[in-house]
């Protein structure tokens, strides 16, 4: 049994999680999902990444999953806890002393997403309409933005074995600029699932599947 440990992304939300945790206990694995202080302006990575390891303490066989904006938490997280396998999530993926403020102009986002965000057509596109009214009825989490403007502080990939997981109908960070952006940045091949930027909640059934298979 491998005990799955879920942070979320910008807002983060526990709740992002709530239809995959229960198809990772249905395979008989352990799934804590995550709330961070994302309304904290005095809140930054470091700070996330010990509620994470807070949230672990001394549980084993530890298989770390960050969705989006968590791929900046991560990572800092395998520096304090023993951790079996990072997975990121349709992740940003940081390099030493980038910050998340930075990371859209260097890596090239722009030219992959030239229009502005728009929610409906980037995030809600492919959820269930149940889900999709559960989230408008929530309304926008809020979000710090200090650990943006913070720099990755780590001066290299942690020795971690890490799996890129992304959906291949993400509107946010398109498939082919994730593809480009993790082979530079990691050297690695990503695993392609179906669904969007919130494929936890569109596509749960079917991102468990990978995740257990890997255990």
């Amino acid at each position: 049994m491998a005990t799955f440990v879920l942070i979320p992304g910008a807002g983060g939300q526990a709740s992002y999680w709530h239809r995959l945790v229960p198809e990772l206990t249905a395979r008989g694995h352990e799934a804590i999902a995550v709330g961070l202080p994302a309304g904290d302006d005095s809140a930054g990575l470091p700070e996330y990444a010990d509620v994470v390891a807070d949230s672990i303490g001394g549980r084993g066989d530890v298989v770390l999953v960050a969705q989006s904006m968590g791929g900046f938490t991560a990572p800092l997280v395998c520096e304090r806890v023993p951790v079996r396998l990072l997975v990121l999530l349709n992740a940003m993926v940081p390099v030493p002393g980038e910050s998340g403020g930075q990371w859209w102009a260097t890596t090239g986002y722009r030219e992959a997403h030239p229009e502005e965000m728009d929610v409906e057509r980037d995030f809600f596109h492919d959820l269930p309409p149940g889900v999709r009214a559960e989230l408008l009825r929530e309304g926008e989490p809020q979000q710090s933005g200090t650990p943006f403007e913070q720099p990755w502080p780590l001066e290299k990939w942690p020795e971690v074995p890490t799996r890129f997981v992304q959906g291949r109908d993400d509107r946010f960070f398109p498939l082919e600029f994730q593809r480009r952006v993790v082979r530079e940045r990691l050297g690695l091949e990503l695993d392609e699932v179906p669904g969007g930027h919130l494929a936890a909640l569109s596509r749960p059934r079917e991102l468990a599947d990978l995740l257990a298979s890997w255990c």
